[in-house]
Parts: C-alpha cells; sequence; structure tokens
C-alpha cells in the first residue's frame, strides 16, 4: 500500500494567521489561491496519473503515481480540495469523517469556552459534491454536531484510523497494490505520524517541540509492504508555482 496524505490548500483561516483583527471561522472554506492550487495539483496528478514504468524504482513518482483511491475530510476546506483532483482522475471520492483537524468543528470567539458546532449537512455536500460518497448516518443535523474533541481523544483517534487504513487497504498476496490519497488536515497529519511510527506528541530532544510543517497542497508519501513502513517524502511541493506556496 502506498498513502499519499495531501494537506488541503489555503482556506481563509490561513490567509488571515497573523492578522489580529480576524476572527477565525470553525469551518473556513478556501480562498481564491487555494482553488488555484487544489485545480493545479489535480492537473499534476492527472498528466502523472499512469505508471509508465512498472518495473522501476518509483519512490519519487517520477512515472506516475497511480492512485486508486481517495478520501477525504468532510471539513469544508478538505473536500473543495479534493474534489477537483477526483474529477480530474475519475476516481470514486469517499468521506472519512475521522481524518477531520483537531477539535472537529467549534466556536472561536471565546478561547476559555469553547463549545462545539454543527459540521455540514448532508444537503450541502449533495449540492456542491454530486459525487461524493457521504456516510450513511449523516443527515440535516450536520457530520459533526458534538462537543469539542479534548486533547486526550485525539491521538486515539489517529491510531484508529491508521488500524482502519491497513485493514482497508494493505497488501495481501496476488492483489493489486491499492495507493491510497488523504486530504486532510495538517494537525491530524502530526496525529497519524505519531501512530505510524509511535512518536511522542511533540516531544523532541533537549526540551525541545518537534512539529513536521506541511504546505498547503502538499504531497507526503508512505509506502507499507508486509511489516515494513517507509517514508518516501514529506510536504513536497515542487509542482507549485512559487507564489502559490503558503
Amino acid at each position: 500500500m502506498e498513502l499519499y496524505f495531501i494537506r488541503h490548500g489555503q482556506s481563509v483561516n490561513n490567509a488571515n494567521w497573523s492578522n489580529a483583527g480576524y476572527q477565525e471561522s470553525p469551518d473556513p472554506t478556501l480562498t481564491e489561491i487555494g482553488h488555484q492550487q487544489a485545480q493545479i495539483l489535480a492537473d499534476f496528478l492527472k498528466k502523472n496519473q499512469t505508471i509508465t514504468k512498472e518495473d522501476e524504482w518509483n519512490i519519487q513518482n517520477r512515472y506516475g503515481f497511480g492512485l486508486t483511491h481517495i478520501y477525504t475530510s468532510l471539513m469544508e476546506r478538505a473536500a473543495f480540495t479534493a474534489a477537483p483532483i477526483a474529477q480530474a482522475l475519475d476516481i470514486p471520492l469517499v468521506a472519512w469523517k475521522e481524518i477531520h483537524e483537531e477539535g472537529g468543528i467549534y466556536s472561536r470567539e471565546d478561547k476559555s469556552s469553547v463549545q462545539g458546532l454543527s459540521g455540514r449537512p448532508r444537503s450541502f455536500f449533495m449540492q456542491n459534491f454530486r459525487t461524493l460518497t457521504l456516510p450513511d448516518d449523516l443527515d440535516e443535523t450536520g457530520w459533526w454536531n458534538r462537543p469539542y474533541e479534548g486533547d486526550e481523544e485525539r491521538q486515539p483517534r489517529a491510531d484508529q484510523v491508521l488500524a482502519e487504513l491497513l485493514t482497508r487497504h494493505r497488501d495481501q498476496k496476488g492483489k493489486p497494490v491499492h495507493r491510497v490519497a488523504f486530504v486532510s488536515h495538517g494537525g491530524f497529519f502530526m496525529r497519524l505520524l505519531c501512530a505510524m511510527l509511535k512518536l511522542p506528541w511533540r516531544q523532541a530532544s533537549l526540551g525541545m517541540r518537534s512539529w513536521f510543517i506541511l504546505n498547503n497542497c502538499s504531497i507526503s508519501r508512505f509506502d507499507i509492504y508486509g511489516e515494513e513502513l517507509n517514508i518516501a517524502y514529506l510536504n513536497r511541493t515542487d509542482y507549485l508555482p512559487d507564489h502559490l506556496i503558503t
């Protein structure tokens, strides 16, 4: 199995990171730059979808990606990033609720009293993403509609996602390789990386704190063959022009 972790395009929250007067959105959508990033990524993957040399070592995807599955978070910025990719590659787009960003959908006004809010309802996704396969239990109350996700819930969620990913797509003798794309979020990437490598959360040597930086619409690749986990590359953005690297 090959896992391609794609961070969403630039969101309005990302664009206003240093704006002290900006009020964060609980579920930000993409900026115009974010939409451009997503479309360029979709075009790049379409151009390089076919694997041209099956017998060559393709660790940098010089001979194509050959994606077979695409999953997206149900947060707006991820779904709007994933949709043009799935359309360009003509691969079914499937929602995976549990690959959402840390905290879920929650109020941002009062940091001392964070409240969970509803995510987008089924009708929103059916109107904007007609080919997206939605969870059976998603209705008009919204996909989140629960309390704020606390710190103690976050790593177990990532551990569970990894276990489910392996159940669905781990290599089986005589079966084709699954090449899976997750369109997700930077915080969840950290949690998933901790799950894969059994890393302590944000701990580094000499009392420092660690973080793996992901640019918007970057690609990171992990290969899982048998009992071996290999990290091929992290935070790849070489397909984007300089002015769209955020």
